[in-house]
């Protein structure tokens, strides 16, 4: 495997839309890239007001890997999962993950970063968690009053917990804003 390769598989996510936003109606939906900087971004500026030791280069690692997979796999909704076995996106992400990388020499420590990422034991881990769900919200409050399109409402039906209270807060304002 070249770099180049696993340079091109990242690339892929430019055109890969996410999916459920197309499902949903959204016209020119985001791809997977642009969800994925939403994710670095709002990890980087969570990052400067939550208490917690981090490790900026491993958090922004993890950012920037979260969703490398759909190069491969696409962007898959969350509602198409649920009627697959137990353990299978890690799984089949994970197989990915191996696939992009290759044989490279700093493929272990990369998968090691994603793994962390999955296992979410750690605060570095949990905050790109809060970032992806973070970003997602924004993006359906951006649509919702862009487009006027309450399809998306149903992400607001069920309330989300998220692990650092400063992410909370801000989807709280979210809610506030949109009316619920």
């Amino acid at each position: 495997m070249t770099l180049l390769n696993i340079l091109l598989h990242g690339n892929q996510l430019k055109r890969t839309t996410r999916t459920g936003w197309a499902q949903r109606g959204i016209p020119h939906a985001e791809n997977v890239a642009a969800h994925s900087y939403g994710v670095i971004f709002a990890a980087l500026i969570l990052a400067q007001e939550i208490e917690a030791e981090l490790d900026m280069s491993r958090l922004l690692a993890m950012a920037a890997l979260h969703d490398l997979p759909e190069g491969l796999t696409t962007d898959i909704p969350a509602p198409a999962w649920c009627y697959l076995p137990p353990g299978i996106k890690a799984e089949v992400e994970r197989g990915a993950m191996q696939e992009i990388l290759g044989d490279v020499a700093f493929a272990p420590q990369l998968l090691a970063l994603w793994e962390e990422l999955h296992e979410a034991e750690t605060a570095e881990s949990r905050l790109v968690h809060d970032a992806d769900k973070l970003d997602m919200y924004i993006q359906a409050f951006v649509y919702e009053e862009q487009f006027g399109n309450r399809q998306v409402a149903e992400f607001w039906a069920k309330p989300h917990t998220f692990y650092f209270p400063e992410a909370q807060e801000i989807y709280e304002e979210l809610r506030r804003r949109r009316g619920n």
